[in-house]
């Protein structure tokens, strides 16, 4: 495509003369680049992508495109306002605006949005619908499972638009999209059309990132007020607001914010769509499903209250905003056998039950013990940490959340990158003897995570839930500046078989296994 060309509908100022130079793909990182590429240099926290143009002229790059006054560049150079605003814009025009050849299904908040689309995206199989999906997992596009799960959230915004062109070349109608406040903020899925807007929660998270929970609510509602610039397609425009009755911050601030149509879930009485009737198992959760005009018993091999009202979320989107069956929605959510690292069991044979979970947040840490309290009459035992160069301070919320909901604490490393790791910890056992805990009687610093796992498998008894949260599906853990290979399922795995005597994986390898803090942090 010609450079001028992505331009045709670019929504921003740009100069009047465009190089007429053809480009092959657009990039964001020199490294990868390929002869023929555009480069867009963008200004992040750690780098600054216009550092890096010569080496992505010296890769091959025919054009680059960013928004400082630069001289001296031997390819053709287009400085813009906003190089990363920019950037969604013209990865979508090259690719040929693929969201408005779709249906698009916007899903954000806190925690559960990851649940919730994968119930949506069951729910449109269920339904006969050739609907694709992009997740913080895995995105799907017909046969295809791309993995997404090495430390990301929202993809960025060519990888985006890059996807939804596979899934209209495959011949797919639909997109479940999972959002994040990130993707939001950072503009990567502004040119994404949405049709249909859902919200599962918006809690304490990334306050360090957005500066207050006001910041972090009004990104989050991008995607609501995107409904209204989304343009007119072929398969209409549904443009409704999906949103949670029962989380009041959320829903008093929406209610009044949302411009286009809107539905609200719940388990409250005053919901448009209620949960009621809610039975609780270790096995899984059942309810009714209410509305005016239908009546649905849902069944779920998810647990917990929170899943009831992702369970709920995804159903109103499907009913209200697609005009799906009810009883067809069902049958979508019964399908969801699970969602890796959510609430994800290893069984290896021993008498406790073993769960690894993501939940990397205070609510999702509250939730996440609540269900296991549903799962048992026993003890509830808590392995986590809290990211370092993050929200700090959610490190003494989620302790004190165990500390009163957990019977038995083992604080480890989660992410621990360029800050102390021990001073990360001290920080959360002040939470945690804020609201009473003992240190070496109810609550245990185990700096390693694979043997504060292991730590905690010891302390189990017949009937004991232990739950390891905060990394679920990733696939790396930070520690200094380098991204070691973790997945807290294979460490659980590891754990169980030394401590039952039997065959299993090997411990994936953390430096804290042989290095004192000072030589890790050194890199």
């Amino acid at each position: 495509m010609l450079l001028k060309n992505l331009f045709i509908d670019f929504p921003f100022s740009y100069p009047p003369s465009i190089p007429d130079v053809e480009i092959s793909g657009i990039t964001i990182d020199s490294r990868t680049v390929k002869p023929g590429d555009l480069f867009v240099a963008m200004r992040g926290r750690d780098a600054d992508g216009h550092n890096y143009i010569s080496k992505a002229i010296d890769n091959g790059a025919v054009a680059v495109i960013g928004d400082k006054d630069i001289s001296g560049i031997v390819a053709p150079y287009v400085q813009l306002e906003d190089a990363r605003h920019s950037l969604t814009w013209l990865a979508a025009a090259f690719h040929g605006f693929p969201a408005r050849k779709l249906t698009v299904i916007g899903v954000t908040g806190t925690d559960g949005k990851t649940t919730t689309s994968n119930l949506l995206y069951k729910i449109l199989i269920a339904a006969g619908l050739k609907a694709g999906m992009i997740s913080t997992v895995n995105a799907v596009i017909g046969n295809e499972v791309l993995d997404t799960g090495f430390h990301v959230t929202t993809p960025d915004a060519h990888d985006v638009q890059r996807y939804l062109a596979r899934m209209v070349e495959a011949g797919l109608t639909h997109v479940v999209l999972e959002t994040t406040s990130h993707g939001w903020s950072q503009h990567r899925v502004d040119a994404c059309e949405f049709d249909i807007a859902a919200v599962t929660n918006i809690t304490h998270e990334h306050m360090d990132e957005h500066g207050g929970y006001e910041n972090y609510r009004a990104a989050k509602a991008r995607l609501f007020s995107s409904l209204e610039w989304t343009q007119v397609k072929p398969t209409g425009n549904p443009r409704l607001g999906v949103i949670n009755f029962d989380d009041k911050k959320s829903y008093n601030f929406l209610t009044g914010f949302i411009k286009t149509n809107k539905v609200s879930y719940g388990l409250e009485e005053g919901a448009d769509v209620r949960g009621m009737n809610v039975d609780y198992s270790p096995e899984g959760i059942r309810f009714t499903a209410v509305a005016k005009d239908f009546r649905v018993a849902i069944k779920s091999d998810l647990v917990g209250a929170y899943n009831v009202s992702n369970c709920l979320a995804a159903l109103t989107v499907a009913v209200r905003g697609l005009g799906i069956d009810p009883q067809v929605a069902a049958q979508g959510i019964a399908a969801l056998a699970g969602i890796p690292g959510r609430m994800e069991r290893i069984d290896m044979g021993q008498n406790f039950t073993a769960i690894v979970d993501f939940a990397h947040t205070p609510n999702a840490l509250k939730v996440a013990l609540e269900a296991g309290r549903t799962m048992t009459n026993k003890r509830v035992i808590a392995v986590f940490g809290s990211a370092g160069l993050r929200d700090k301070e959610k490190r003494r919320m989620m302790a004190e959340t165990s500390a009163e909901l957990a019977d038995l604490t083992v604080l480890t490393a989660e992410d621990p990158r360029v800050e102390s790791l021990d001073g990360i910890l001290e920080e959360m056992a002040e939470g945690m003897r804020a609201k009473g805990g003992r240190e070496g009687e109810n609550f245990w610093r185990v700096p390693d995570r694979g043997e504060a796992i292991k730590f905690a498998l010891r302390l189990a008894e017949e009937g004991d839930i232990v739950l390891s949260c905060g990394k679920g599906h990733e696939q790396s853990m930070c520690f200094g500046k380098t991204e070691f290979l973790w997945d807290d399922r294979t460490a659980m795995r590891a754990a169980l078989a030394e401590f039952l005597g039997v065959d299993g994986p090997v411990m994936p390898y953390l430096p804290s296994q042989d290095k004192n803090e000072a030589e890790w942090l050194k890199g």
